[in-house]
């Protein structure tokens, strides 16, 4: 895909370090809560108020063993992010966020991309997951045009915890997705396919 012609070649991925707290933490908050958040269309505001992370919790992801937060930058500033995780035999996908006036533009298949390349050749890692709520379909619907699968699994979304939102329904659950990173196909969950219930890892 040719580069946006208003503005130069992106420089590559980098991780983030401390120094990044802040604005990791504003530009996910932006992409996925309140009003900012309605420019892109990741935003989650009709499901749930509230923060979607905090400093506290986004330098914890910076600095624990097995984290990182992969950033993509331009001229203005941080422009996307995401967190990877290495989590026993599958790699953690989460938090990922495009500033909201970008999105559409190819910088969340960059990032991906970025991501999954790290868990390949950080850590080994040949499968990737991640966690979507299952009341949003075109964001599972976008993940599967990237060669994530439904697994049939669900996992609970942490009511009574504020730390992840304010839940504006009582029915959301996380629906669990993955990719093998070598391209081969996982099927959906089960000789049917069926949804799974399951805790939350």
């Amino acid at each position: 895909m040719a580069a946006d012609s208003r503005s130069p070649v992106a420089p590559g991925p980098r991780l983030a370090g401390p120094a990044d707290v802040a604005v990791v933490t504003a530009l996910v908050e932006s992409a996925y809560r309140g009003d900012a958040s309605r420019a892109g269309w990741t935003t989650e505001a009709d499901l749930l108020d509230g923060q979607r992370t905090d400093r506290d919790e986004v330098a914890e992801l910076i600095g624990a063993d097995g984290s990182a937060i992969v950033l993509l930058e331009d001229e203005r500033g941080l422009l996307a992010c995401c967190n990877v995780e290495h989590r026993g035999t599958v790699g953690y996908v989460g938090m990922v966020a495009v500033r909201p006036g970008e999105q559409g533009r190819g910088t969340g298949r960059r990032l991906l991309a970025a991501a999954e390349r790290h868990l390949r050749e950080r850590w080994r890692l040949d499968v990737a997951e991640m966690t979507v709520l299952r009341q949003r379909p075109e964001l599972i619907a976008w993940y599967e045009r990237r060669g994530y699968a439904r697994t049939g699994e669900l996992r609970p979304f942490p009511y009574g915890d504020e730390r992840y939102g304010i839940p504006r329904r009582p029915d959301l659950v996380l629906a669990v997705l993955r990719k093998r990173l070598d391209g081969s196909p996982i099927g959906e969950g089960g000789a049917d396919g069926a949804d799974r219930a399951s805790s939350v890892s």
